[in-house]
């Protein structure tokens, strides 16, 4: 009996221990976890934003319209040929160079065609010489026939041979001026003012008739030939506008459309328009405007504006595609909150990519793309309140 209650008071104590153990246990795991949730919670609890971060929804007029794309070609051009053969003189302007409409670029030695306008003025001079005696002969024999001495017939060869005279003489002169018209030709002109884009020839080299010299652009004006579907090409009239992003450059480009060509291209059947761009940083004369130039064979892609309408709206990149369906990242009572959205017509307003928005009231505060994720539920905190036309975003930085 006393063996019994010894076996019994020894579990009991074993008991005791083990689920000491385990509450100790227990404790410790909820403690981990206690302090887990903590740091999460640390992590997550705030963000502090500029009032530059976010963007209001609001109800923008927005211009819907095709894509259009391309390269940026002059509209005037000029690549100066040589008319004459011969070896180039003179070519002194190389790519980039400034030139005036007039100016000489180079010149062809002009030594042959020279001595062939010398040529075609002594053998003009020859046949001037040759009419002013039959011119003589002639006038003889005319007294002769009124005298009665000749007979008519000798007049009339008279006349004939004056005629060949005066003939042989009017294509010496018009040799003549052949002559000078080559020997004029050896000096190369620009025909228009620009830049030059391409230098095609060298000094001291011979070059033929026709021969590429030089390759002279406008950049005053440019121009887009955009490709379009003869579906979308009836909606596209002249006069219409354009925002294009040009290769290289930071800010929107405005455009018109200037021209349609009235032929469908065979086989395509596209039709092409022509959108015509100012260039206020071509000049010239170098370092007249501030403004950056664009240049000829610059990609260029962008919007054709055919249509206007008011539509609640947000620049496209505050709208996330990282969850199946579309969402934004709303500023709620002081709180991120995520909420789906439905997307509408995309377009431009104000020169920002834009898309019609649906499921948000009108003033919803949205987190710009910029900023990235936020956790749902995160507290946010603004430095300053938003205005009513939130500026250009600037990175968010978590509050100490």
């Amino acid at each position: 009996m006393k063996r019994w209650i010894k076996w019994a008071v020894a579990g009991l104590i074993v008991l005791l221990i083990v689920g000491g153990v385990l509450r100790a246990l227990g404790a410790r795991k909820a403690q981990q976890q206690a302090l887990a949730a903590s740091s999460v919670t640390k992590d997550m609890g705030l963000v502090e934003l500029a009032a530059t971060d976010v963007v209001k929804a609001q109800v923008r007029e927005v211009v819907q319209g095709l894509p259009v794309s391309g390269s940026l070609k002059a509209v005037n051009s000029a690549v100066i040929k040589a008319r004459v053969a011969g070896e180039l003189q003179g070519l002194a302007v190389r790519e980039g160079d400034v030139v005036k409409a007039g100016q000489v670029i180079a010149r062809i030695d002009a030594a042959e065609y020279q001595s062939r306008v010398r040529q075609a003025r002594e053998q003009a001079e020859s046949a001037k010489a040759q009419v002013d005696v039959v011119q003589r002969q002639y006038d003889n024999n005319k007294a002769l026939v009124d005298q009665g001495f000749i007979s008519k017939t000798a007049l009339d060869t008279s006349l004939a041979n004056l005629n060949a005279a005066q003939s042989t003489y009017k294509a010496a002169l018009a040799a003549t001026d052949v002559a000078a018209k080559s020997l004029d030709d050896t000096v190369l002109k620009a025909p228009i003012s620009g830049q030059v884009s391409q230098r095609l020839a060298q000094p001291g080299e011979r070059v033929g008739i026709d021969s590429k010299i030089v390759e002279i652009v406008d950049l005053s004006r440019l121009e887009l030939e955009a490709t379009l579907s003869a579906t979308d090409s009836m909606d596209v009239r002249v006069g219409q506008s354009a925002q294009l992003q040009i290769e290289g450059s930071r800010q929107p480009v405005a455009a018109v459309v200037a021209r349609i060509n009235p032929s469908a291209q065979a086989g395509s059947r596209s039709v092409l328009a022509y959108l015509s761009i100012d260039n206020p940083g071509a000049s010239g004369a170098a370092g007249e405007t501030s403004a950056p130039p664009l240049r000829q064979g610059l990609f260029a892609q962008g919007t054709l504006g055919t249509a206007r309408a008011s539509l609640l709206s947000l620049p496209v990149s505050a709208v996330r595609t990282d969850k199946p369906a579309p969402y934004v990242q709303l500023v709620e009572k002081g709180l991120v909150v995520h909420k789906p959205v439905e997307l509408g017509a995309r377009g431009a307003a104000g020169g920002d990519s834009v898309v019609a928005v649906k499921g948000l009231e009108e003033g919803a505060l949205v987190v710009r793309g910029e900023i990235g994720a936020l956790r749902e539920g995160t507290k946010v905190r603004f430095t300053q309140q938003p205005s009513a036309q939130p500026a250009a975003s600037t990175p968010a930085k978590p509050a100490p």
